[in-house]
């Protein structure tokens, strides 16, 4: 399957944030692409009171996201902020394309490095799997693969990991508004790279692009740094700092392989039930 990354670098306006989602899905659409992935906060950057741009699953900005995927007929994941109901928001994939109509809520929050998210956001508590169907990239037809959705600090988590594998994800989404400091971007492609080999998945980590010094001090607001791991660990195809829509071909017969030859989801024992049977 073909899938594309888009690298944005968002700023604090939604409408405009929609129009870069708009245009980089024609640009994968045209490219044969089934799947486009955009990051973290792609409504809107970390830095700025989220509350006040907060929007409900079907309010104009997620509307916008359908609309691109319904004339496009390629599956669109994105990062917004909605209502939590307690004053929060929260950190929200929206994903809709053929077949597909789905959001994520983020479980971890990054309590870490400094930084607060649980102040201004509420978590999620369900891992979510979609069912992506779409053209191959040899032109056939794909007969659907499950991906699972991960938001950003979710990535440190491997138990999250191992359930979506567990659920049947090939194919598991990194979506990062990751922080800069020292050692953060290789910290970003090794987890990337580990959560792949954990699951034998493929894993595809998505990240803002980065915005520069000043906005970079203001909160995780994204180093680049996009990339696509096989299920092996292997990088596939890899982005720079700056904005950029990453194109690949995944292989999913390889995925199946590894899966099947490696062996780990199988043969491993949760401690939590080997004691219980003890």
């Amino acid at each position: 399957m073909r899938i594309a990354l888009a690298q944005i670098r968002s700023g604090i306006d939604p409408a405009a944030n929609l129009e870069a989602v708009t245009r980089y899905t024609r640009e994968a659409a045209a490219d044969g692409a089934a799947l486009v992935l955009f990051p973290e906060a792609t409504m809107c950057r970390f830095g700025v009171p989220l509350a006040p741009v907060a929007e409900p699953l079907d309010g104009r900005w997620a509307d916008g996201v359908r609309a691109v995927a319904q004339e496009t007929g390629i599956t669109v994941v994105a990062g917004m902020f909605c209502p939590s109901g307690d004053g929060r928001v929260t950190n929200t994939l929206v994903a809709s394309g053929p077949g597909v109509e789905a959001h994520y809520d983020k479980i971890h929050l990054y309590d870490a490095f400094g930084f607060a998210e649980s102040k201004t956001v509420a978590p999620g508590t369900e891992p979510v799997v979609i069912d992506i169907r779409g053209e191959r990239s040899d032109g056939g037809k794909s007969d659907g693969v499950k991906v699972g959705l991960t938001l950003c600090y979710d990535v440190r988590f491997p138990e999250l990991y191992l359930e979506l594998a567990d659920r049947g994800a090939q194919l598991i989404t990194v979506h990062a508004s990751w922080g800069t400091g020292p050692g953060k971007l290789d910290q970003w492609t090794l987890l990337a790279r580990a959560r792949a080999i954990d699951t034998t998945a493929v894993v595809a980590a998505v990240d803002q692009a980065y915005p520069g010094d000043a906005i970079a001090a203001l909160g995780p607001t994204g180093v680049g740094g996009s990339l696509v791991a096989s299920a092996l660990g292997e990088i596939v195809q890899a982005a720079g700092a700056e904005p950029q829509l990453v194109v690949t071909d995944i292989d999913l017969d390889a995925a199946a392989r590894a899966r099947e030859t490696i062996a780990v989801l199988r043969n491993r024992t949760p401690f939590a039930k080997a004691q219980s049977t003890a």
